[in-house]
């Protein structure tokens, strides 16, 4: 019983299990399909996008009034990524909470005006 005991501690304290070391991304694994990119960007951080990406075409921080804390970030990339068709979004628009990415926007458009709305469509204004 005391080697079976021993055995397992040992296995515990002898590193991370290769299930655990498959859940930690690489710089260079985000992948830009838009259903994988949607499942996997939430596990990389600011750092390792733009180590992939480069700097973003477009970035907007929104700051507490009358602080200096951030609170969101909004980075725009082109042509990074394709649809299911395998043709490029023009644009790919990443919100940021901190560090972590919490929404993905593909758009077909430059992300600088707002498209021009389809005949008998809503667009509420903002």
């Amino acid at each position: 019983m005391r080697i079976v005991w021993f055995t397992l501690l040992l296995s515990l304290f002898s590193g991370p299990l290769p299930a655990e070391e498959s859940q930690q991304p690489s710089e260079a694994a985000i992948p830009t399909a838009e259903t994988e990119f949607v499942q996997n960007i939430h596990q990389f951080d600011k750092a390792s996008i733009v180590a992939q990406f480069g700097e973003p075409a477009s970035k907007q921080d929104y700051h507490r009034p009358g602080t200096d804390e951030l609170m969101t970030s909004v980075w725009q990339y082109h042509y990074i990524n394709t649809d299911l068709e395998g043709s490029y979004y023009q644009t790919t628009e990443l919100d940021f909470v901190g560090d972590n990415v919490v929404m993905v926007v593909f758009m077909n458009h430059d992300g600088k005006n707002k498209p021009e709305a389809a005949p008998n469509s809503f667009t509420p204004d903002l």
